[in-house]
Parts: C-alpha cells; sequence; structure tokens
C-alpha cells in the first residue's frame, strides 16, 4: 500500500459506497453461481463471438477445462466481492475485477453485427456494462479507500510498524 490519501468526507463516502456496491455486484455474482448446483458458464462460452471466440468454445468443450474454469470464475467473483466489501487487499481486488470483467466483455463485446442467444439487459453499442464497470474499479484502483475504511488500514499499520 502507497501513502495515505486524504479526501473530503463526500469524497469518502462515495468512493467507499462504489468500492461495496462493485463489491456486492460480483459477491452476489458468484454466491449465485455457487449455490446453483447446475450453473455452468458452457452458454455463455458457447455464445461467444469475435476474436477469441473459438478459444471461449475450446474451453466450453473440455469438460475438464470447462470445470476448472467454472470454479475459477466462482471463487474469483467471491474474493473479488469480499476484497472489496472488506477493503482487504482491495486494490488487487480492482485490478482482478478488471481482468475479469475484461474477459468478459471480449467475449460478448457489443460490437455491429454482433449477435448473441444469451438475453441482453439492453441495446449496446460498444460501451456495455462491463466496460461502465471496468472503468468504476479503475478509479478505485489509483483513488483507494481501503486504507481509511477498510481491513488494508489495519494491514497497512502493521506492515509500517515491522
Amino acid at each position: 500500500m502507497s501513502k495515505q490519501t486524504s479526501y473530503t468526507r463526500p469524497q469518502t463516502f462515495w468512493l467507499v459506497a462504489l468500492r461495496m456496491l462493485i463489491g456486492w455486484h460480483f459477491l452476489y455474482e458468484g454466491l449465485v453461481k455457487l449455490l446453483n448446483s447446475n450453473w455452468t458458464a458452457y452458454p455463455y462460452l458457447m455464445d461467444s463471438k469475435g476474436l477469441l471466440a473459438s478459444y471461449y468454445q475450446d474451453i466450453a468443450n473440455n469438460p475438464t477445462i470447462l470445470s476448472i474454469s467454472n470454479c475459477i470464475n466462482v471463487y474469483a467473483l467471491i474474493l473479488i466481492g469480499l476484497g472489496l466489501i472488506l477493503g482487504c487487499l482491495s486494490r488487487y481486488a480492482s485490478i482482478g475485477g478488471v481482468i475479469l470483467l475484461v474477459l468478459y466483455y471480449i467475449s460478448h463485446a457489443p460490437f455491429i453485427g454482433a449477435e448473441y442467444m444469451m438475453p441482453s439487459e439492453g441495446s449496446y453499442l460498444w460501451i456495455d456494462k462491463n466496460i461502465i464497470e471496468i472503468c468504476a474499479l479503475m478509479v478505485l484502483v489509483f483513488f483507494p479507500t481501503s486504507q481509511i475504511i477498510g481491513i488494508d488500514r489495519y494491514i497497512c499499520k502493521a506492515l509500517n510498524k515491522k
């Protein structure tokens, strides 16, 4: 962790709120998948379009790799969510969230002519909720609050005493 940053109370409030809300989104998505014994990324991966579509479809078509991918996806969502909510290693959680969302975006990019079987929440062109959440996570990378409100505050204190 780097130097202590000071924000105004409203800045701190809204940055922490952003961190918590994104954390909840990740945590909830992971828990829903974990608790649904029938969940698999198979249909999502098979519906992939774009440059890496064959890569995603290869993952889906290999039961062993698909199982590993499902497990990584579920636990990454949960760990990222917990890290953001608790403010524990939140910079790493934010970067992990960006990586995961980039993988989702690449799989189902909202480009002209791309038609997906998976239902969409709206009509997008280039910019979708993944890109917006990626940008919000990058705000959290560059304007961290977990050293102010979060477990990282205690980790930083413990590391600075050594």
